[in-house]
């Protein structure tokens, strides 16, 4: 099926899909909880076949006593399907949505609808990402294999209680395996369609009595689910590998220290961009001889050259933990630097228009620190602070194709005839009416030169109190207080002599030059000294299209002066603090049953648009009509005589995101069955929104968006050896408030791109022999609800009146089968999307071609054999 527009399919699938999925329909639980192997219930101190250890209220507790709606996945389900990196992880966890954009380094983590900081490093994410207690500040810095993995905890909702830094929306914590003092390890080799060759392996043990090592790795390659027709090169590849070193060193019974170092490496060619609508500029591109996608399920694309993106990701931490009695104490220290590179081809077509070129670099170090204790007594405590150091550099631009000229001279009327064959055509015209060299308008080597950084530094002070009157009753009360610090500094030039003109202010100072009765007019206090009427009628005149021809030559100002900051009205800092908190109560009804109820509040520091399209803020400044400095009302900025040509207000940054939930749990554990359910009602005012346009990105606030909705999660084994899970999760989200968006007033509005159902059902039976070898078998289905991808484009749907919406439905069947042999070694095959559903991921205003849409296709279908040998 090709989802991609209204219809039915979806409403019908899902009513045969809810039929079909009945049998395990007895409820929720966040956690697939059967899938935790015998040998990672041994790490975590567990007896109990199926007992789950997790530290989501940085405690280690089981999942049945952990009062957070939690999703835990397992190592041993992460190798049985097949799930590499955390982009797979959505397909087991369906309050999780993962997309990848523009880049191998550019994807967003999305929970509970919830979700931001794709491709622009000034806006850290509203879901957190922890590795082994480190939070990972950006997406592209945990997107690496998942190597020797123990579990994969999805904490849904706001945690910014107890996590520091940026967990508005939710955190997933990833988990390794520690060194063992046991001699072990493993190697894996599996082969797939695409040439796809992934090795792994680990090794582990001791190096004397008190210390333990551990040494793993991944190399993952693959040929890309795409090509690049006109050069014969595939797109969407995969070229990765990592490396990470571990010590364990247990000098006592009560300390325990663990360094990790880890270094891991993406060098890739992305991603699959197809065209969706053909609009009116796609003429221009086939005259001056580019080629655009015509099927966009077959992702063959043309591109005038091959797009590189390299990803340099490393850094260590040290964990040192203290027990003393029923006190405790952990530390944990890193360090790490990412460094993200790219060159794209931004208008997606073999015509030689435009090209980005990015150079990122982040410097990261973070220390935490916190005590708790294990009382017999009613109260118990977690006491704890963060600190978050980090700086961010910038360098970036956009490059002028050959034939970018001639493509615009077409878009503006010029017969292309004249144009290719160099006759003197309208910007010919323009650069002689201006006193512009001849062929300079977009003829310089750059459109844009950018040099961007930022300084980040965060301390948090958080802390729980637990208060237990009857046995199975506890409250709880939480708090964390953040001090957030951002220093940033933006710096750019805009070399296209066009885009130096205002058209409204050039038609001014014509008119004037021409009416003997009027002085010239070349400044803004030259004009405002005007009588307001005649004030009034030049400005009639010059925004009247009919009198100023230059007007519809605005669309190609793409990108026009722009404003450093710091500069003497903007400081260029954000200075943001909160106190937020968490009440609770749980109660354990039973040894089987948990109930509880908990309030919390969230919080996410400003975000700075680190972009070309960075702009004051309207209490800055404001344009006047046509983006015009001489009619411009008074402002800061117009005062202080810092205004340059065209230029508007808009977005530095974005407020705080402050977040709150309501939620009511139960988990319910008997044996052969287990059922966990949260229904909670969910609001972040302020949410940044980070849209593009187009031709840039607008960084805006939403006023307030809010999302009701269950989670639910079942498993049972009905017999030895099946195991039956069930999980879903229902969203019904709404903009409270939205009348700033750059699609106009949402308010009232359902926010698009949040699927109302999402659903991960699996089915697993282990057969084994009396001689102990296994043959496991794995089958999982994954759904997403037919829903539009998002609320319209800035600039297709606007021509429209958001009369055609694109939509997404997602059903994805995967399955693996995997014989384990009592001497270790194991032999499998597995396949992923194996009924090759088709579906957008997302779709966006197509890069200076008004009315033509461009998108992302989903994954095709995989599948492979493996072979592992574990000792």
């Amino acid at each position: 099926m090709r989802s991609i527009i209204p219809g039915s399919t979806g409403s019908y699938r899902f009513t045969l899909l809810a039929g079909a999925a009945a049998f395990a329909l007895a409820a929720p639980t966040t956690a697939l909880a059967q899938d935790v192997d015998t040998e990672e219930e041994d790490q975590a101190g567990s007896e109990d076949q199926g007992l789950i250890i997790v530290t989501a209220s940085k405690r280690e507790t089981t999942l049945q006593e952990t009062p957070i709606a939690v999703s835990v996945t397992s190592g041993q389900t992460l190798e049985d399907a097949q799930i590499r990196d955390v982009l797979d992880l959505q397909t087991v966890t369906p309050s999780l949505r993962v997309s990848q954009l523009q880049t191998a380094s550019a994807s967003t983590f999305i929970i509970r609808g919830f979700g931001n900081g794709d491709n622009n490093f000034g806006i850290e994410p509203s879901v957190g990402v922890f590795v082994d207690g480190v939070f990972r500040s950006r997406s592209a810095g945990a997107l690496s294999d998942l190597p020797n993995v123990q579990r994969i905890e999805v904490l849904n909702g706001p945690q910014s209680t107890l996590f520091g830094k940026n967990a508005s929306a939710g955190v997933i914590s990833v988990v390794t395996r520690p060194p063992q003092f046991d001699f072990g390890g493993s190697l894996e080799v599996s082969y797939g369609n695409y040439n796809a060759l992934v090795v792994k392996g680990d090794v582990t043990g001791p190096i004397g009595e008190n210390v333990a090592f551990s040494l793993d790795g991944s190399y993952n390659r693959r040929d890309g689910f795409g090509e690049i027709v006109n050069l014969g090169e595939d797109i969407n590849d995969r070229n990765r590998w990592s490396v990470r070193g571990q010590l364990l060193i247990e000098p006592t019974p009560d300390l325990s220290i663990r360094a990790i170092a880890d270094y891991s490496k993406i060098d890739e060619v992305c991603c699959t961009v197809g065209n969706l609508v053909n609009g009116p500029t796609g003429p221009g591109i086939l005259a001056v001889g580019g080629q655009i996608p015509t099927d966009f399920f077959s992702r063959e694309v043309f591109l005038n050259f091959v797009p590189e993106n390299e990803v340099d990701n490393y850094g260590g931490s040290v964990q040192v933990d203290w027990a003393s009695g029923p006190i405790s104490v952990t530390s944990i220290t890193s360090y790490r630097e990412l460094q993200n590179s790219f060159l794209t081809d931004i208008d997606f077509t073999s015509a030689d228009i435009a090209t980005e070129t990015r150079a990122q670099d982040l410097k990261t170090f973070t220390q935490e620190l916190r005590i708790a204790s294990d009382f017999d007594g009613p109260f118990n405590f977690l006491l704890g602070g963060f600190f978050f150091d980090e700086s961010i550099e910038q360098e970036s631009a956009i490059q002028n194709g050959s034939q970018i000229r001639n493509f615009f001279e077409i878009l503006a009327g010029e017969d292309p005839v004249a144009v290719l064959t160099g006759q003197p055509t309208l910007f010919n015209g323009l650069e002689a009416s201006f006193g512009f060299p001849q062929e300079s308008i977009f003829n310089t080597p750059l459109l844009t030169d950018e040099r961007y950084s930022m300084d980040n530094q965060a301390i948090s002070v958080f802390g729980t109190l637990d208060f237990e009157p009857v046995d199975g009753l506890v409250f709880t009360a939480g708090f964390n207080y953040t001090d957030d610090k951002k220093d940033f500094a933006l710096s750019q030039t805009s070399f296209d002599p066009l885009a130096q003109v205002n058209f409204v202010d050039a038609f001014i100072t014509q008119a004037t030059a021409l009416n003997p009765g009027l002085p010239t007019v070349t400044t803004r206090d030259q004009f405002q000294a005007l009588p307001a009427a005649v004030q009034a009628g030049l400005i009639a005149a010059a925004t009247d299209p009919a009198q100023n021809p230059l007007l519809p030559l605005a669309g190609f100002q793409f990108q026009p002066p722009f404003l450093d900051i710091p500069n003497a009205v903007e400081d260029g800092q954000t200075r943001d603090d909160k106190f937020t908190y968490l009440l609770r109560a749980a109660y354990q009804v039973s040894n089987e049953v948990n109930v509880y109820f908990s309030y919390a509040t969230g919080f996410k520091a400003s975000s700075v648009n680190l972009s070309r399209d960075s702009r004051p803020l309207n209490t800055d400044f404001l344009e006047g009509p046509g983006a015009s400095t001489f009619a411009a009302p008074d402002s800061p900025i117009i005062n202080a005589g810092l205004a340059v040509p065209n230029l508007v207000s808009g977005s530095r940054f974005a407020g705080p995101e402050e977040a709150e939930v309501y939620e009511v749990g139960l988990k319910a554990q008997w044996p052969g069955f287990g059922f966990n359910l949260a229904v909670f009602d969910q609001t972040i005012e302020g949410f940044q929104s980070f849209a593009f346009t187009g031709t840039g990105f607008a960084l805006r606030n939403a006023g307030q968006q809010s999302v009701q909705g269950f989670e639910l999660d079942t498993t049972i084994v009905p017999t030895d050896g099946l195991v039956l899970t069930f999980a879903a999760t229902h969203l019904d989200p709404l903009f409270d408030s939205f009348p700033g968006s750059v699609l106009g007033d949402l308010t009232g509005l359902r926010p698009a791109g949040i699927p109302s159902w999402a659903i991960a059902t699996s089915a697993t039976y282990t057969h084994e022999w009396d001689s102990g070898t296994q043959l496991v078998t794995r089958v999982d289905f994954n759904h997403e609800s037919n829903e539009d991808i998002n609320n319209g484009l800035p600039t297709f749907n606007a021509g429209l009146g958001n009369t055609l919406i694109f939509r997404r439905e997602v059903n994805l069947l995967n399955a693996s089968a995997t014989l384990k042999l009592n001497n270790g070694l194991e032999v499998g095959v597995w396949g992923r999307n194996l009924t090759d559903d088709e579906y957008i991921t997302t779709v966006f205003d197509s890069v200076a071609q008004a009315g033509s849409v461009s998108g992302y296709p989903n994954a095709p279908r995989t599948y492979g054999g493996v072979v592992r040998f574990k000792f």
